[in-house]
C-alpha cells in the first residue's frame, strides 16, 4: 500500500503508518490522540480501529493540513480536529472534559512533505521563496527574524547545536557579511551564502541542508515543544495506554530516547545519594531499538529513511 496522499494542493506521506499505529494496540471505546494530524493518515488507520465507541482528537497548527484531513475523514463522526499545537494538549482536552488519554497517543514529529515542498513555506533551499518557515502561519516570528535580527553569537549557537554543522563559524560569517549590505530575504539566497562558506566535501547532501533544519527548528520551538509535550503527555496518559513517536533526525530521537530511559528507570537517583526513594518506574519500553522504516517504504517514500519509532506503555502514575 501506498500510504502517499496527493491532490492539488496538499501532499503528504504517511511514514510508518501501520508500524506506530499497530503500536498503539488501539481499541473501541477508548480515548486516542493524533499530535501531528499531517494528511490523516494515522488518524483514519485508528479512526478504522476504535469503531464505534472510541474517540480520536487530532492536532495541528498548518491549516493546510487541517483543511485536507478535514476533508478526507469527514465521514468519521468520532473524529475531533483541534486547530492548536499539541503544546497545549492538556488545557485543549480539558476544555472538551476529557481527563485522561485511554487509550494512546501517536506522534509524527518535524515537517511534513508538503511544508518541506510548498514553494511559499520557504522550508526548502531547492526552490526560491521568502524566508519563512513556520508550521504556524499564524506566528509573526519566521526565518526572517533568525538570518537578518540574531546576533552572531545566537547564529552559532543555533546552527552549531541544532544543525550540528562543522562549518557553523564560515556560515555565520558569511551572514554577517553580506547583511551588512542588505537584508537576505529568500531560501536561494541564503543557500548560495551558506554553499559559498562551506568548502567542498564528498558529502552527497547539499551544505545548506544542515543550517536549514537549524533555522526550522529554531523559528518552532521544535525540540523545547517535544521535551515540555512528552513529560505532560506522560501524566495524562492512563496505565495501559501506548505512546508512540516518529522522529526523523538525531536530536529529536535523543529527546525521545532520554525521556523514555529516565520514565522507565527503576532507580533515578543522583550518584552521591546514599538511599535510593525513587517512584516505581511509569513507562515500559516496548522497543529498546527504534523501529525503522521498511526497505519498501524507503523505496516509496526516500525520506522515510531518516525515520525512527519509539514506543512505550505507561504502567504506573506518579501521584503529585
Amino acid at each position: 500500500m501506498n500510504n502517499k496522499e496527493t491532490n492539488q494542493e496538499f501532499q503528504h506521506y504517511t511514514v510508518m503508518a501501520k508500524e506506530a499505529v499497530d503500536a498503539l494496540n488501539c481499541q473501541p471505546g477508548k480515548i486516542y490522540v493524533d499530535a501531528t494530524l499531517g494528511g490523516g493518515g494515522h488518524s483514519e488507520l485508528i479512526l478504522k480501529k476504535i469503531q464505534p465507541d472510541g474517540k480520536l482528537i487530532a492536532f495541528d497548527v498548518d491549516t493546510d493540513a487541517i483543511n485536507y484531513a478535514s476533508n478526507r475523514l469527514k465521514d468519521y463522526k468520532n473524529l475531533t480536529i483541534v486547530h492548536d499545537s499539541y503544546t497545549n494538549i492538556k488545557q485543549v482536552l480539558q476544555n472538551l472534559g476529557i481527563k485522561e488519554i485511554t487509550g494512546g497517543i501517536v506522534f509524527d514529529l518535524g515537517a511534513s512533505y508538503h511544508q518541506l515542498t510548498k514553494q511559499e513555506r520557504g522550508f526548502s533551499f531547492m526552490k526560491d521563496a521568502p524566508l519563512d518557515m513556520r508550521f504556524n502561519r499564524d506566528s509573526d516570528f519566521s526565518a526572517y527574524d533568525i538570518v537578518n535580527g540574531y546576533s552572531e553569537d545566537e547564529l552559532i549557537r543555533v546552527i552549531s547545536e541544532y544543525g550540528e554543522e562543522r562549518f557553523t563559524k564560515r556560515i555565520v560569517k558569511n551572514i554577517i557579511n553580506y547583511r551588512q549590505n542588505k537584508n537576505i530575504e529568500t531560501t536561494c539566497e541564503l543557500a548560495n551564502i551558506i554553499k559559498n562558506a562551506v568548502p567542498k566535501t564528498k558529502e552527497k547532501i547539499h551544505p545548506a541542508t544542515r543550517t536549514f533544519q537549524a533555522i526550522r527548528i529554531e523559528v518552532n520551538h521544535e525540540l523545547q515543544n517535544i521535551k515540555n509535550t512528552l513529560n505532560e503527555v506522560l501524566t495524562l496518559l492512563s496505565v495501559d495506554a501506548i505512546i508512540s513517536v516518529i522522529s526523523f533526525h538525531s536530536l529529536e530521537d535523543r529527546l525521545v530516547k532520554q525521556c523514555f530511559k529516565y520514565y522507565a528507570s527503576k532507580c533515578r537517583c543522583k550518584p552521591n545519594e546514599p538511599i535510593c526513594n525513587c517512584k516505581p518506574p511509569m513507562l515500559e519500553l516496548i522497543n529498546r531499538k527504534p523501529i525503522l522504516a521498511t526497505e519498501l517504504e524507503i523505496k516509496e517514500n526516500p525520506p522515510s529513511r531518516s525515520a525512527k519509532l519509539r514506543v512505550a506503555k505507561k504502567i504506573t502514575s506518579w501521584e503529585n
